[in-house]
């Protein structure tokens, strides 16, 4: 189990993993509240947003992206073979971040504002990256252009939500491919998919956000003194 997760862990950074894809298991539905509604007879709160243009969608995205200079938030991650795990996001712009995995708690995700590093509790290792290597950059940059910054491929509107899709060939291992949902209302992330050049999916779905709470500094420190293994490149 440990070693599955892992694997998924790693697609939230560079494409590393090299077991088979999870492809066909679809992105969490987050309208499922509206439609269970409207099974059981009762109406939907509010009517879905009026369309919007690509462009539009793109600077709305990069607005509430580019405003959200702390966060702090649940998430779900769901990666190989449907693995589910829990944990805390907690990040810090430009350049800091946490993943803190709850559930199992034996992996955190930290960047300290140069590098990533993936850091096993149990074997006491880490393995580092720089963050320009590394998918999630567009949750760190201190300015976010998705357009400037990546390749747009897709932008959608569906229901209560709007989905763009991206191509970032600049992450270690190979092109990476991104799908981040937003609210159409607030564009709000609601959630995001990784998909690397193997095939491997990741998707993360975010809960409980809070834009306000500044997280700890000390959250986002890399413990030097750990063993580093040389999957990535090491400040060392």
């Amino acid at each position: 189990m440990a070693r599955s997760l892992r694997r998924t862990t790693l697609l939230l950074l560079p494409a590393l993993a090299t077991a088979a894809a999870f492809a066909q298991k679809a992105p969490l539905d987050l309208t499922a509240p509206a439609v269970a509604a409207q099974k059981s007879g009762k109406s939907p709160k509010a009517a879905a947003p009026a369309p919007i243009s690509a462009d539009e969608a793109i600077a709305r995205a990069n607005a509430w992206l580019d405003a959200a200079r702390v966060m702090s938030a649940d998430f779900v991650q769901v990666g190989q073979n449907g693995r589910r795990s829990e944990g805390q996001l907690s990040i810090v712009r430009p350049g800091r971040m946490r993943f803190e995995y709850t559930d199992p708690p034996r992996f955190e995700i930290v960047a300290d504002g140069r590098s990533v590093a993936i850091i096993d509790r149990k074997l006491n290792t880490q393995d580092e990256y720089f963050i320009g290597q590394t998918p999630l950059k567009f949750l760190l940059s201190d300015h976010i252009d998705m357009a400037r910054d990546t390749k747009v491929l897709n932008v959608a509107q569906e229901g209560k939500t709007v989905t763009i899709e991206l191509e970032d060939r600049a992450a270690l291992g190979g092109t990476a491919h991104l799908s981040l949902l937003f609210d159409a209302s607030t564009f709000a992330l609601k959630q995001w998919t990784v998909i690397d050049a193997q095939g491997f999916q990741t998707v993360v779905t975010l809960s409980n956000v809070d834009l306000k709470s500044q997280p700890d500094p000390a959250l986002f420190h890399i413990d030097e003194n750990l063993r580093a293994n040389q999957l990535g490149n090491s400040r060392r």
